[in-house]
């Protein structure tokens, strides 16, 4: 079985480990979501036909758009940083190397979502993801490819530049694929109907609550964008995380429809765009 799959092109080879990694999800979190969910949910949904495509659609795409892009800024780095810092990474400890990748890539995936929603033309795209009104585990795979290809190049490009995924050397150039690996079940975890408190882990990990919030429809939009570390939405002021409670609805408010966002007037569109700041008003504050 192996050698037959060794055998095949790279594209057969995508989708058969697309095919395996969905039943694997599937057997995982289904039973997980029926016991331990937030709430009572039927496990078919409208448009669950859409998001298994959008599944197969966002894991193919990016894995050969992003080769050339992310393999040149790794090549680049390589001949960038001195050798004797190249040599310090590459002797590090593997599990220190994966530590250091997760913490850099967090900062840069921060920050591509956080403009994926600040962008109105690039909201169009991440719209997308926030248009279910309900929370499953399948809604993380609802991306448009153009969605997940400039997210990840914001995080995956800084673990190449800091020498993490450099050509040719052994466990360094592993690094990246293993950050993107945590990444995709991280997010499938925090994504699911999950009432699943992580205690004092949460001050360190996002967590189904966590991350909730950032789809909340109108109380609270526009925060928690971080995937995996929230220190960093504590760093720029857009942490939001009560004791108990879980967001009230999910989805997009009407006014803040990309179509609704991109049609309207220039006028005060720097502060439109500006960053969160706690409170609701303002386009950018009110966007799910």
């Amino acid at each position: 079985m192996l050698t037959v799959f060794a055998d095949l092109p790279l594209l057969a080879k995508v989708v058969v480990s697309q095919i395996v990694w969905l039943f694997i999800l599937i057997a995982l979190f289904v039973p997980l979501e029926r016991l331990a969910g937030v709430s009572r949910q039927s496990i078919r949904r409208p448009q669950m036909l859409m998001d298994l495509g959008y599944f197969f659609l966002s894991g193919l795409i990016p894995v050969f758009v992003l080769a050339v892009p992310l393999g040149t800024v790794a090549a680049l780095s390589n001949q960038a940083l001195p050798q004797a810092y190249r040599i310090w990474i590459v002797g590090l400890p593997i599990s220190v190397q994966i530590g250091l990748a997760v913490l850099i890539g967090e900062f840069g995936f921060y920050w591509g979502h956080r403009i994926m929603h600040q962008v109105p033309w690039l909201w169009r795209f991440h719209a997308i993801h926030h248009e279910p009104v309900r929370m499953d585990w399948l809604v993380n795979t609802r991306a448009h490819p153009i969605d997940v290809i400039f997210t990840r190049m914001f995080g995956l490009s800084l673990v190449n530049m800091a020498g993490l995924g450099t050509p040719g050397s052994g466990s360094g150039s592993i690094v990246p694929i293993v950050v993107l690996i945590i990444g995709t079940i991280w997010g499938f975890f925090i994504h699911a109907n999950l009432n699943v408190r992580l205690g004092w882990f949460e001050h360190i990990l996002s967590s189904p609550r966590f991350h909730h919030w950032h789809h909340s429809r109108v109380d609270h939009v526009n925060r928690n964008y971080a995937s995996t570390l929230p220190i960093y939405d504590r760093l720029f002021g857009t942490h939001h995380l009560p004791a108990k409670q879980w967001p009230p609805s999910y989805g997009i408010a009407p006014e803040n429809r990309p179509e609704m966002l991109i049609a309207a007037p220039s006028d005060g569109e720097a502060e439109t765009l500006s960053p969160a700041t706690g409170d609701d008003g303002g386009a950018a504050q009110n966007r799910a």
